[in-house]
């Protein structure tokens, strides 16, 4: 370490340098690698009155003498938050680039804005390893997190890339992000002279218990609150106009996995009805892995989305008054289900080190839309088969798609099943919105 840590030192403070040993120190041979630098280089700005570690905000303060300081017991806090992450390498989420993303409501004050930062250093310098082997030498951090040891970068149609992290590291700067955001609303609240005597001036200072609350549902510094169907049949296209729908999602926790804060309003591209706030990891977990506009891989991350945590899923999709009523899915994810549920006994095995492993990858496309039930046809495909690439497993009409979905549905979620059908149709709004028209399946971008 680069210089010595004395616990109990000027009332529990410790240097930036000292901070940034200890912390490599705390993290060192854990799950998720951590970098030197995490409170003495960009993007970390001890002045600015915090530092990022992890998903946690640690404050800063100006000590004797003017040197800036941080509490010691808040970077082992911190620490420890961090070694008790588990990841999995192999669950991995796409953070960009993104070809026409629409660009996130943001706050310019709030630094960290991680997806921004690492699209932008990658394609500055040419890729991952081009990048690293330019700052060799040079700590490079988010939030304390050493990004660069877990990027994948993947390749589409042999030219286009794309950058992706594990999801436990994604919701960590997610989690970080949200933290960051609410810090620097308060701040501003602060300078307004508004709510002066509610508001600490450091996060790590215990608030007087005597002291009036007065944070409400609105309020920045408030902790992020279950979802209770507050926006229940409202249509996305009304709501995201909305000044405030930003700051307003953010004050509620994901309504899917329940643990980290929402960042964005899922909903349902058939309907156009709002489903829930969710977090960005969520968001990214639901999302189909198109090829093309009719055409789907079927990714690993279904076998979680239909079976471990297949009710959880099964009820957030059914918030859309629409996929309710019709006791289905979105086009896309019931095409996903009938290749990966309702054609399971077709996808051909090959022989593993321990027993058989499904061969090949698994891709569904479909013809026509949803909108014409008798011409939709979904042909369920298996590519990179030793047997035979692109080998058709089997081409299950819509109608017949959405009966079988309907039947596993009342087995595996009777809850989900009960609420769903033609005759629930109390909590339906007034004027419902039609599903995306049909244009014969050319162009159909449903999500």
């Amino acid at each position: 370490m680069s210089e010595r840590v004395m616990p109990g030192r000027a009332g529990g403070l410790i240097t930036l340098g000292a901070a940034d040993a200890l912390w490599v120190d705390l993290t060192a041979d854990r799950a998720v690698p951590t970098a030197p630098g995490a409170f003495t280089c960009s993007p970390a700005h001890a002045r600015a009155g915090y530092v990022l570690l992890g998903g946690q905000l640690v404050a800063t303060v100006r000590a004797s003498g003017g040197q800036w300081s941080v509490p010691e017991i808040e970077v082992r806090r911190a620490a420890a938050e961090l070694n008790a992450v588990r990841m999995d390498r192999q669950d991995l989420v796409r953070i960009g680039p993104f070809r026409g993303a629409p660009r996130q409501e943001g706050d310019e004050e709030t630094p960290l804005r991680w997806r921004r930062r690492i699209t932008r250093e990658l394609q500055e310098r040419g890729g991952p390893e081009q990048a690293v082997r330019r700052e060799v030498g040079r700590p490079y951090h988010l939030a304390g997190i050493d990004w660069r040891q877990l990027l994948v970068e993947q390749h589409r149609d042999g030219t286009r890339r794309t950058w992706w992290l594990p999801r436990a590291v994604v919701r960590l700067l997610d989690a970080a992000e949200h933290a960051e955001t609410q810090w620097v609303q308060a701040a501003r609240t602060r300078r307004a002279g508004a709510a002066a005597t509610e508001s600490p001036s450091h996060p790590w200072q215990a608030r007087d218990p005597g002291a009036r609350q007065t944070t409400g549902p609105e309020d920045p510094t408030a902790s992020p609150r279950p979802y209770n169907g507050e926006l229940a049949g409202q249509l996305y296209s009304v709501l995201s106009r909305k000044p405030g729908t930003s700051r307003r999602v953010a004050g509620w926790v994901c309504a899917v996995c329940r643990g980290g804060p929402a960042a964005v309003l899922d909903h349902c591209h058939e309907h156009g009805y709002v489903r829930a706030p969710v977090c960005q990891s969520c968001n990214t977990l639901e999302r189909p892995d198109h090829l093309y506009s009719n055409d789907i891989r079927v990714a690993s991350r279904y076998t979680r989305l239909f079976h471990t945590d297949a009710d959880d899923w099964l009820r957030h999709w059914h918030r859309c008054p629409g996929c309710r009523a019709r006791t289905t899915l979105p086009l896309p994810h019931l095409a996903a289900w009938t290749a990966c549920i309702a054609c399971r006994s077709l996808r051909p095995t090959h022989r593993a080190p321990r027993g058989r492993k499904p061969c090949g990858v698994l891709r569904v496309s479909w013809t026509g839309s949803q909108n014409a039930p008798r011409s939709c046809l979904l042909t369920v495909a298996v590519d990179c088969c030793p047997s035979g690439e692109h080998r058709v497993l089997a081409r299950v009409p819509y109608r017949e798609a959405a009966e079988r979905f309907r039947v596993w549905l009342a087995e595996t979620s009777p809850a989900v099943a009960a609420a769903a059908g033609p005759d629930r149709l109390d909590d339906l709004p007034a004027q419902s919105r039609p599903v995306v028209a049909d244009t014969s399946g050319e162009g159909l971008a449903l999500f």
